[in-house]
């Protein structure tokens, strides 16, 4: 006699379902650790912006869950991990090639000036931050289209999940010069999959090159109101 084979059922982990109020406490811990950073950053007259999670979730993407990053040139980098140390934050050194890295308490405060596609950070995409208000401060953000291209760089073998990236998509919409991120990150392969994603799901007009060099929605080089920015050194 054959008998049905039961599921075998287990009770969820706390991992799949998270504490709503341990999250509530770190997206209090991070906006209030983002405000002061803003706030001795602007005393003491550094320009940056303020980049990464922290800056999808004031531009209406999801609450940033790690860390607080901040997008300066090399020489504000250090004036600001040291204006940051002085007021009592824990300076952790240089953590990559291409940032420095504080801790306010147990939250981590990435000073980056090195973007992911090994460009430095300048003044003109400092420039192209819009002022958004956090609690009792205001800061720049990064633009919309850099944000989105500096997240696509970010995709590799290791961590190519697109998950939260279409959902950023849907939240930025037309704020992203699709063209412009799409001719940027054109020599990723990760990237130009996640963008016929988005334009298959008509979330953006750009669409990747095709194989055979078909007609492409987006510029071959470089658009001119970007330009070209120097490698991190």
């Amino acid at each position: 006699m054959v008998t049905e084979q039961q599921p075998l059922r287990h009770p969820p982990r706390s991992s799949e379902f998270p504490d709503p109020r341990a999250t509530d406490a770190r997206e209090e811990e991070l906006q209030q650790t983002l405000v002061r950073v803003v706030k001795l950053l602007s005393a003491k007259g550094i320009r940056f912006a303020v980049a990464g999670d922290c800056a999808a979730h004031l531009l209406g993407g999801p609450p940033a869950e790690q860390d607080v990053t901040i997008v300066l040139t090399r020489d504000d980098a250090r004036r600001a991990a040291e204006a940051l140390a002085t007021a009592g934050m824990r300076a952790a050194g240089r953590r990559e090639d291409r940032l420095n890295t504080v801790y306010d308490g147990d939250t981590p405060v990435d000073l980056v000036f090195g973007r992911p596609n090994s460009v430095a950070v300048t003044g003109r995409l400092l420039d192209r931050a819009s002022s958004v208000q956090i609690g009792s401060a205001a800061a720049p953000v990064i633009a919309a289209t850099d944000l989105m291209t500096d997240k696509l760089h970010e995709l590799g073998t290791h961590r190519c999940d697109f998950v939260p990236m279409v959902q950023l998509a849907r939240v930025l919409g037309e704020r992203v010069d699709w063209p412009a991120v799409a001719a940027t990150t054109a020599d990723s392969p990760y990237a130009r999959a996640f963008l016929g994603l988005v334009a298959d799901l008509s979330i953006a007009a750009a669409t990747p090159p095709t194989a055979g060099g078909g007609a492409r929605s987006y510029p071959t080089t470089r658009p001119s109101g970007l330009g070209p920015e120097p490698p991190v050194r």
